[in-house]
C-alpha cells in the first residue's frame, strides 16, 4: 500500500522535473548551462500566483478546457502501471479508455482553441487533429500487439508479470512495438521531430498555437497536464523497454531511473534531429503504424 503510494506521489510531483531533465539536456548540448531542471515548478508557482485574462469573444468551453484536459490525463494515469506496482484501476479492455481518456483532454483543447474565434488556433487545432488521427491507429496497434503477446486485455497485464515471459518469445515483435511507441509518445507531446514546444512561428506550429490565449493558472494546468502526460508515456516506454515487474524499493529506483533516462533520450533527439516539415509528419507515424503491425503480424503467424 505504502509503495503505491509512492507510486501515485511520484504520479503527482514528479512529471514537471521529466521536462526540465528535457531542458537540461537541450541545454547542454547546446553549450549553456540552461535552466535548472526544477524550473517548472517556479513557472507553475508563479502563474498560479497571477490572475486569468479571458477575451470576451470566449465562452465557458474556453475555461473548461485546460481543467477538463487535466482531469482526463490525471484519470488515465489511474489505469497505468508505475514501476513494478499495478494500476489504481484496471479491468480488461482498460486501454481503450486509456487512449480516449487523452483524446477527450484534446478534444477539449481542440475546441477551446476553436471557441477563440482566431483563425490562427484554429490552423493549429486543425493540424492537432490531423495528426492524432495518425498517432492513435499507431498507439492502438502497439497495445494490440502487447496484448497478444502478454495474452492480457488490461494495461496492468500488458506491462505485468506476463511481460518479461514475452520478450523471451517474442523479442524482434516487441522491439518494433517499443520504437512505435516511442514514435508516438514524441507525436502525443508535441515534441521534436513532430513538434517544437518551443517554437513560436506562425506557419510552423501545432500544439503550441492552440494555447497562447491562455493565461494564469489555466496556463499552468495546461503546462501541468503536458508533463503528466510525457510521464504517462515514458512509463509506459520504461516498462515495455525494461521488462518490468521489479518490486519493491529497488523496482521504484528502477523505474525513476528509467524516466529520468526517457527524459535524456528526448533530450539527445532534440538536440541532434530538426523537426520534419509538416508534410512528412503523417509518413512518420504511418511509419509507426506499420512498426507496429509488423511486430503483431509476427506475432499472428
Amino acid at each position: 500500500m505504502l509503495l503505491a503510494l509512492a507510486y501515485l506521489a511520484a504520479f503527482l510531483a514528479l512529471p514537471p522535473l521529466l521536462l526540465g531533465i528535457v531542458n537540461r539536456v537541450k541545454s547542454r548540448f547546446a553549450g549553456r548551462e540552461g535552466p535548472p531542471p526544477w524550473q517548472l515548478y517556479a513557472d507553475l508557482a508563479r502563474l498560479l500566483r497571477k490572475g486569468a485574462v479571458y477575451s470576451r469573444t470566449t465562452t465557458w468551453v474556453f475555461r473548461a478546457g485546460p481543467v477538463v484536459g487535466l482531469a482526463a490525463v490525471a484519470t488515465a494515469g489511474l489505469l497505468t502501471p508505475f514501476g513494478g506496482a499495478p494500476a489504481a484501476i484496471g479491468f480488461a479492455g482498460d486501454f481503450v479508455l486509456f487512449a480516449y481518456l487523452l483524446g477527450l483532454a484534446r478534444f477539449f483543447t481542440v475546441l477551446a482553441a476553436l471557441d477563440t474565434g482566431s483563425s490562427f488556433e484554429g490552423m493549429g487545432a486543425a493540424r492537432e487533429v490531423t495528426f492524432s488521427s495518425l498517432a492513435e491507429p499507431a498507439l492502438f496497434l502497439c497495445l494490440m500487439t502487447l496484448a497478444r503477446a502478454t495474452g492480457s486485455l488490461s494495461l496492468g497485464g500488458m506491462f505485468g508479470p506476463a511481460l518479461p515471459l514475452a520478450w523471451g518469445r517474442a523479442a524482434p515483435a516487441l522491439l518494433l512495438t517499443a520504437i512505435a511507441l516511442f514514435v508516438v509518445a514524441l507525436a502525443e507531446n508535441a515534441r521534436i521531430p513532430v513538434d517544437d514546444p518551443n517554437t513560436h512561428l506562425e506557419l510552423t506550429m501545432i500544439h503550441e498555437v492552440m494555447v497562447l490565449d491562455h493565461s494564469g493558472p489555466d496556463l499552468a494546468l495546461i503546462l501541468y497536464g503536458a508533463s503528466l502526460k510525457l510521464f504517462l508515456f515514458g512509463a509506459l516506454f520504461v516498462r515495455l523497454v525494461l521488462g518490468f515487474p521489479v518490486e519493491g524499493l529497488a523496482g521504484l529506483a528502477m523505474f525513476l531511473a528509467g524516466l529520468a533516462g526517457f527524459a535524456a533520450l528526448v533530450g539527445v533527439i532534440e538536440s541532434i534531429m530538426a523537426r520534419l516539415r509538416l508534410v512528412r509528419v503523417p509518413q512518420l507515424l504511418v511509419g509507426a503504424s506499420v512498426l507496429s503491425a509488423f511486430g503483431l503480424v509476427l506475432l499472428l503467424r
